[in-house]
């Protein structure tokens, strides 16, 4: 759990952070992380009393970004208006604006860098966060029964790749667009399926998507998640309109689409297999 943010900082950086400290003190007021400063020179020197694992260091300084990483530290850029251009090598994130960010930004990088899951939203009954590679061996579970691949892609045959597709899909896909499909657990923590937003090539609006497992259906679940969904999309993503391509056989999906809002908008054809695309 992220505990710190540390700004390491030049003295550039240091006056620029004191003329922001009132909007850095009310970002993380209430929250279980606190904020640090610290000289990038000192740094440099050691890391007594900072803890790996719960912190998140941010440095305007490359030569002290660079040690810092090699000790295995969850580190970030920083620019501010004295370091504009500065280049940043190996960084996977570069902080901009610090008095005007939100608390979920280092929350978020901290998350990425650190492997966890980011919880993406709450239900009356479930909860939906990104998938993790721990995952894999329940989506296998709600992908058992025949019913579930009649209408949709299977995982991989062999888990070990499935796997690794998924250590991929967490680092390109969540990491570059903030979304992706999810996974839906009940609040017990058991998972019972997947739903979330994707990007389809050849298409301009992001697609919803879902699978629910069969011991699971009927209780209206798939309901709930996609509802969740497309309020995530439209107040967090701004997306106006969402797709969805479901097969005519496909009456349950069809179905529910429908309660959702969708309306049918033409026949496509992805594949060699034709859908009926609709929109919200």
């Amino acid at each position: 759990m992220l505990k710190y943010v540390v700004f390491a900082v030049t003295e550039e950086g240091r006056q620029v952070l004191d003329r922001n400290r009132e909007e850095l003190e009310q970002v993380f007021a209430g929250k279980e992380a606190g904020f640090l400063l610290t000289a990038a020179a000192q740094m440099e020197e050691g890391f007594s009393g900072i803890r790996q694992e719960e912190s998140l260091i941010l440095t305007d300084d490359p030569a002290c970004l660079k040690k810092l990483q090699a000790a295995g530290f969850y580190t970030a850029g920083l620019h501010h208006e004295e370091n504009q251009g500065t280049f940043f090598e190996g960084a996977a994130y570069v902080v901009e604006e610090i008095g005007e960010i939100g608390f979920s930004v280092y929350d978020e990088i901290y998350r990425r860098l650190a492997g966890l899951p980011l919880m993406v939203m709450k239900t009356e009954r479930l909860l939906i966060r990104e998938s993790t590679a721990g995952d894999v061996p329940e989506f296998y579970r709600v992908y058992s029964d025949p019913s579930i691949t009649r209408y949709m892609e299977d995982l991989f045959e062999d888990p070990a790749e499935e796997t690794v597709y998924m250590q991929e899909y967490i680092r390109q896909v969540y990491g570059f667009y903030g979304y992706g499909i999810w996974t839906v657990q009940l609040r017990s923590g058991e998972v019972i399926g997947r739903a979330g937003l994707s990007v389809r090539e050849g298409y301009e609006l992001p697609e919803l998507g879902f699978v629910i497992g069969r011991d699971y259906q009927g209780q209206g679940y798939a309901e709930e998640a996609c509802r969740a969904v497309l309020a995530y999309g439209r107040k967090e993503l701004s997306f106006e309109h969402v797709q969805a391509l479901v097969e005519e056989e496909n009456l349950p999906s069809r179905n529910l689409l429908a309660k959702l809002g969708f309306l049918f908008v033409k026949k496509v054809n992805e594949k060699g297999t034709e859908y009926l695309l609709m929109i919200d």
